[in-house]
């Protein structure tokens, strides 16, 4: 599969006041759309309409999930997937200055593609915390 990059974006949250949590878009093609429904519908057998701190992974520190978190997960598919999907690779968190500069500045769209999939047990913000299965892509 190739992928195309074609942008920065970043996202803020409330809950980290002066951070944005930075990624790069991904075109948006028939295939993505088609793979993330094929994901959607194998794992429609596990999903619940709403969900506890109990399906996320968390930590003695961190022993509660966020509301955000929740809602973003409830609503994930009727609001982000077909030609609502986002496909992007999440490149981390900087201050909001950083973040706007950066979008100011030209992007030099790339072709990639993935090597390795992973399915993950979620965090807050969507963090990918625990590890359930790695797939490797190589040929």
């Amino acid at each position: 599969m190739k992928l195309k990059a074609c942008k920065y974006y970043f996202l803020t949250d409330k809950s980290i006041p002066g951070l944005g949590g930075a990624g790069i878009v991904v075109e948006l093609t028939p295939e993505l759309i088609k793979l993330q429904q094929d994901l959607i519908d194998a794992v429609a057998p596990y999903t619940v309409e709403t969900g506890t701190a109990a399906a996320f992974a968390t930590t003695p520190a961190e022993p509660d999930v966020n509301e955000a978190t929740l809602n973003y997960v409830r609503v994930f598919v009727p609001e982000h997937s077909g030609k609502n999907y986002l496909p992007h690779v999440t490149v981390g968190l900087a201050p909001i200055d950083f973040l706007n500069a950066m979008l100011a500045e030209p992007f030099d769209a790339f072709t990639f593609s993935p090597a390795s999939a992973s399915v993950y047990q979620l965090g807050n913000f969507g963090t990918a915390r625990k590890q359930l299965k790695a797939l490797d892509l190589k040929p």
